[in-house]
């Protein structure tokens, strides 16, 4: 605060200057001149600043007559993120601080004329203006010395602009397949071309810092260790996340649309970025993977075969031995080919894959090409299944039956049956007959 000790004192001694000059008898004549100069001084200067405020004042008026005609609100699209009236409220509220910044602007200029009228003030002066002028020109010559630096960044972000422009053609030229490099696919182009944009942005970043102003400074090392510190603690998950999003997307294992099963969830991928996977499960609900589990778990995709070789869809059944199998056969594919969804090539095909104690164990393997439509297929399969079997007379033993059934009654359903059914009764013999038969 020495600085302003000095003022302090200047602007005393100049005062007492002044009033001995105007108290000495000699020099009565040129104090009243300096008196007559002092009063014409404050009054232009009071009318500068009544004409200034006044200026002002109609400015705000001006501005108040604009509300809701030229000055209308700020859109972003259809959302409004400054109304007029706010609007118009600031614009106001800064022409009124602004007076307090021509009325400091005028007395900066005032102030030094005033006081170099007296030679017993000119001291003053002098001080006065390298008070307020030394930090005007300590800037200025900052912004001198920083011009190179300025060119060398202007140059860098120009040229890396360029850059980012060249590979956005690029990409995009790969994505729409007008672009063809061996081994790489057009859906690594986009997550590439970010990734690419990701890396060239920090590559700039680090390239123009040491130009920046006060890169060197405590401040500005103090900054860089604490944002690398939250950095390195608060970003492990979300680093293992972009890693394994990265090995996904040059992994290839799905894409948006496909249907999936990651885990435990089975859905249609409706996102996939960097950080997570988003899925539309079957019952319409999203649910959100982070890469890393995806990554780490098994992933079964139902998609990526189904317009090539078809996807297959099979379930079982279980029939008695009293029913040949090759009616079994029949009534199974004749099921499969009467469901909507299954492809008639290739064909439908059963497999025997059990020979249990009470029943045969028969898989009706079908085709498609809609895997999204798996559940509703399957549903329809067993429908048709059920019609197919029960319009043939065949009972489908699965679970099989150990209880002895009152009168034989079959376990079809009685729409199936003609009206003449009756169920068996049991056939009984007496002992005697049974020993001796004829």
């Amino acid at each position: 605060m020495g600085w302003a000790k000095d003022l302090i004192a200047g602007l005393a001694e100049s005062v007492r200057g002044l009033i001995l000059s105007v108290t000495r008898s000699e020099r009565l004549a040129e104090s009243l001149d300096d008196i007559l100069f002092t009063i014409m001084f404050f009054a232009f200067l009071f009318f500068t600043m009544r004409m200034a405020r006044r200026l002002l004042n109609r400015l705000i008026n001006k501005i108040e007559s604009w509300r809701g005609t030229k000055i209308s609100p700020i859109h972003v699209q259809s959302f409004e993120i400054i109304s007029a009236d706010r609007l118009t409220n600031a614009l106001k509220w800064t022409v009124q601080k602004t007076k307090i910044i021509v009325y400091l602007i005028l007395l900066y200029l005032f102030i030094p004329i005033f006081f170099s009228y007296f030679p017993g003030t000119r001291y003053f002066v002098l001080g006065y203006l390298d008070y307020f002028i030394a930090p005007f020109q300590a800037i200025f010559r900052g912004i001198l010395d920083f011009i190179p630096n300025l060119i060398f960044i202007a140059i860098t972000i120009y040229v890396m602009r360029y850059v980012l422009r060249l590979l956005r053609l690029l990409f995009s030229e790969v994505k729409t397949g007008r672009v063809v490099f061996s081994g790489f696919h057009k859906d690594w182009a986009e997550p590439t071309f970010k990734l690419s944009r990701f890396l060239l942005i920090i590559f700039t970043i680090v390239l123009i810092s040491p130009y920046m102003p006060g890169f060197g400074s405590p401040a500005f090392q103090g900054i860089s260790i604490f944002f690398g510190i939250l950095l390195s603690l608060g970003s492990t998950a979300a680093i293992a996340n972009v890693v394994a999003g990265a090995a996904l997307t040059y992994m290839r294992p799905f894409k948006v649309g496909d249907r999936v099963k990651i885990a435990d969830t089975v859905g249609d991928v409706m996102e996939k970025t960097l950080l997570i996977t988003r899925i539309r499960t079957i019952k319409n609900v999203e649910v959100t993977i982070p890469n890393s589990m995806v990554l780490g778990s098994h992933m079964i995709n139902f998609s990526s075969l189904a317009q090539e070789s078809r996807l297959i869809i099979h379930t079982s059944v279980t029939i008695g031995y009293d029913v040949p199998w090759r009616q079994v056969h029949e009534l199974l594919l004749a099921a499969a080919r009467a469901t909507q969804g299954v492809v008639p090539e290739p064909p439908p095909f059963v497999l025997q894959t059990a020979l249990n104690d009470f029943s045969v164990a028969y898989e009706l393997n079908v085709y498609t090409a809609e895997p999204q439509l798996l559940l509703v297929i399957q549903s329809g399969l067993h429908q048709n299944i059920q019609d197919a079997f029960n319009e043939a007379g065949v009972e489908i033993m699965s679970p099989t039956y150990a209880a002895v059934r009152d009168g034989n009654q079959v376990t079809i359903p009685d729409d199936y049956l003609p009206k003449t059914y009756e169920a068996k009764g049991f056939r009984i013999s007496s002992l005697p007959a049974l020993l001796n038969p004829k």
